[in-house]
């Protein structure tokens, strides 16, 4: 499975209002594991950052003068999340401004182009109701380092929440069967293999089902010969 752990940084709040998108960040996982690919571009917005957007992510217009517009990154961001499972923290903010993005350019929204979209605050929410769950307060919960992040920064966030990701569906390994691979031989302390000792099979004895067959007579009698443990007599004519 190959999956883009994606984030953005922009010019504020709301793509509605004109907002846009200055920095766009993903690498890349395939099969839980990080390939060392990875795309990461700053965009220049056509428009003034917001002051409180500023703050957050440290990110000057005079910065941006000679970065490249999104329409000059577009196909090559496309090509990097074709088929891919997008997994990204409060997924809604950002696939709001890469939508708004594609439209100006008359492109197709990215759920046309991806395979699908996990949103890690939601999993978050449900795993932890009630709790904290920035990524700061994710990476702190599941002990990554984040000593490094003082402002925001798309890439450096994409390699934080990939790490959040992992841990939080470490589980989810578990649950993968491959059928082809021969299960692992039980070592002994002294590291030779142990054989499986055979199963054995106890059964009842004549005093045990005759217990037993009078616990199922009387939820008979009580259920009005609803118990489901005993063999119900043939209707007539069947």
């Amino acid at each position: 499975m190959r999956q883009i752990v994606l984030d953005t940084e922009t010019t504020g709040l709301d793509p509605r209002q004109g907002h846009r998108i200055i920095e766009v960040a993903g690498i890349e996982l395939v099969n839980r594991r990080l390939t060392g690919r990875h795309l990461h571009k700053y965009v220049h917005p056509e428009r003034d950052i917001d002051a409180g957007a500023q703050a957050v992510h440290g990110i000057t217009l005079e910065f941006l003068a000679d970065k490249p517009k999104f329409a000059d990154i577009v196909d090559e961001f496309l090509e990097f999340i074709s088929g891919a499972e997008l997994v990204i923290h409060n997924a809604p903010f950002d696939i709001g401004f890469l939508n708004a993005e594609l439209s100006r350019l008359d492109r197709v929204p990215v759920d046309t182009v991806c395979s699908g979209v996990v949103d890690t605050l939601r999993m978050a929410k449900d795993l932890h109701p009630g709790k904290r769950n920035s990524l700061d307060a994710l990476c702190e919960r599941y002990e990554i380092d984040n000593s490094s992040r003082t402002l925001h920064g798309a890439l450096l966030d994409t390699e934080l929440l990939a790490e959040v990701y992992l841990a939080m569906t470490r589980g989810q390994n578990s649950l993968m069967i491959e059928p082809d691979e021969a299960p692992r031989p039980q070592l002994g302390a002294d590291g030779m293999v142990r054989q499986r000792k055979p199963l054995i099979v106890r059964r009842a004895d004549p005093a045990e089902l005759e217990h037993h067959a009078r616990v199922l007579a009387a939820i008979d009698k009580e259920s009005k010969g609803a118990c489901l443990w005993l063999p119900k007599p043939e209707a007539e004519g069947t």
